[in-house]
């Protein structure tokens, strides 16, 4: 007999509602929320920026690559072969969720120019199946091609093994090294807590593996948090100036940061996104020659201002001049490449104990937030209950590794084990529920227990357990170059997010929110 469990077996899609209540800032004090949003564009006015080196008592200087040439911008990256090479109109057939300005990022053209070519008005509504006529993109359109930051400046990876976080917060003597605020259980594990704004940053850049320097960098243009003590009353509610509801206080303000940040990077990594839509109606082309983490600050900031405030930010003498204030040239620093070319993934065991059957419930989707590339896929264990229920299944161990983290949901699994997840392969395990979960120092073995599946640690709609990789900080897609393999299990994608296959030994499965013949698996 099939038992569906319709949408309570994964990850929360991105587009249902939840309230998360209201934020209470600690200490640090709150103002009042404003009306119009004003975002910045460039760096606020603010007092003497400490120098970073002293702020790290103990741990060894950064070491520069004295060899490396950055008097001016690096050297382009090569062109890459992309839809804005399209010497001709092209007919695209509308999917599942599409809508013209996510068509038109794709293909470099604005919504408007699509409808025009289809006789439509933009406010139209898209039929699944319906073809439309994609025009030629306007070449003069483009964005400036200054490089920002390198990759290894953009994820929590090598770069920042050494960095002291909460030294360097205090050491600036601003607004943030003051700040707590407490964080509803939701965006937790179940329970709130009060944390520290060093603490935020440093969760933020753990669950998104973005830099927390880069998270200080763009907190700090857009508000002057890190180094001025009394910034702007309009900024404490919005610190990044991102006015909306359910986004007020500085764990919601930086989550939302880092998912767009990531949702550049990794857009770009993946090609499907060759052009930034403005709020405004503005539109741009992101320059060829650009590297993924310049992409990421580019979004990032493309969804906050006008055309003209952000082509001044990401040029020279804006964002990088604020970065390069607070952490010096990040160039000078660069670990490249952050993935090498001929990466081979380690043994990975299915996350569960042999004889038991799961559901292959969410296909290569975020691996935390929806921008993080599509690193991840759900299981969920066997049960007769459906939605968010105690289960007494085991999540297992998919390699060796050391336990570097098991907090609000999550264990990762450091391969190497060195201590730090932003070095080579790492595990990331999330929904794990806090009772008889590995504790972190631990070593384990493949196959050893982690805890149960839950729907602890974000916004889950059905005990499961969700399975991400990283490597030098970076997710890797689980339906990419180098796809997901677990016990021989090859994962692949079907085109729209938690929609996916395990392919082995000629035998596919396909995932489904629900328990079936056609997505269950087993050790």
């Amino acid at each position: 007999m099939v038992t569906c469990l319709l949408a309570v077996l994964a990850c929360a899609r991105p587009d249902l509602a939840v309230d998360y209540g209201n934020v209470t800032p600690v200490g640090g004090g709150a103002g009042p929320a404003f009306a119009a949003e004003t975002p910045a564009s460039a760096p606020s006015a603010v007092g003497q920026i400490a120098p970073p080196s002293p702020v790290a008592p103990g741990l060894p200087t950064r070491t520069p690559r004295p060899t490396l040439d950055v008097a001016r911008s690096p050297t382009p990256d090569p062109p890459r072969a992309s839809l804005l090479d399209r010497q001709a109109v092209e007919a695209y057939t509308v999917q599942r969720n599409d809508t013209l300005n996510q068509i038109g990022a794709r293909y470099g053209v604005t919504a408007e120019q699509i409808a025009q070519a289809n006789g439509l008005n933009v406010a139209d509504t898209l039929f699944v199946g319906q073809v439309l006529l994609i025009p030629l993109p306007d070449q003069a359109a483009r964005g400036p091609a200054l490089k920002l930051l390198p990759d290894s400046a953009f994820v929590y990876g090598p770069g920042d093994a050494d960095f002291n976080l909460e030294g360097f917060v205090q050491a600036q003597g601003g607004y943030l090294a003051a700040y707590a605020e407490d964080v509803p259980g939701v965006l937790l594990d179940g329970s709130g807590a009060t944390l520290t704004g060093a603490e935020i940053v440093r969760l933020v850049a753990t669950r998104y593996s973005v830099s927390p320097r880069l998270l200080l960098a763009v907190l700090e243009h857009q508000s002057g948090w890190v180094t001025n003590p009394t910034p702007d009353d309009n900024t404490l509610v919005y610190p990044l100036r991102r006015v909306e509801v359910l986004r007020e206080g500085l764990m919601r303000q930086l989550s939302w940061a880092a998912d767009q940040l990531n949702r550049g990077y990794y857009g770009w990594r993946a090609a499907w996104l060759v052009a930034l839509i403005f709020g405004d109606g503005g539109f741009r082309l992101i320059d060829p020659g650009l590297n993924a983490g310049t992409v990421g600050v580019q979004h990032f900031f493309a969804q906050l201002l006008t055309v003209e405030a952000w082509t001044r930010t990401t040029s020279a003498g804006g964002f990088d001049q604020t970065y390069r204030r607070l952490f010096g040239h990040p160039f000078r620093f660069a670990v490249e490449p952050l993935v090498p070319p001929g990466l081979v993934q380690p043994d990975l065991q299915l996350p569960f104990e042999p004889g038991r059957v799961w559901a292959f419930t969410g296909g290569p989707h975020g691996a935390y937030g929806s921008g993080s590339a599509w690193a991840a896929v759900d299981f969920a264990p066997p049960a007769d209950a459906e939605g968010c229920v105690t289960s007494d299944e085991w999540v297992t161990a998919s390699a060796a590794g050391l336990v570097v983290r098991s907090e609000y949901g999550a264990v990762v699994l450091d391969l190497d084990g060195d201590g730090f997840e932003g070095t080579g392969w790492a595990l990331f395990y999330f929904h794990i529920e806090r009772r008889d979960r590995v504790a972190a120092g631990a070593f384990v073995a493949a196959g050893d227990r982690l805890g149960h599946p839950s729907c602890e640690g974000g916004i889950s709609n059905g005990t499961h357990v969700h399975l991400a990789r990283k490597y030098n900080g970076e997710w890797l897609s689980a339906d990419g170059a180098l796809p997901l393999a677990l016990d021989g299990w090859v994962a692949a994608g079907l085109g729209r997010e938690y929609d996916g296959t395990f392919s082995r030994a000629g035998v596919s499965l396909e995932a489904c929110d629900c328990r079936a013949p056609g997505n269950e698996i087993s050790r």
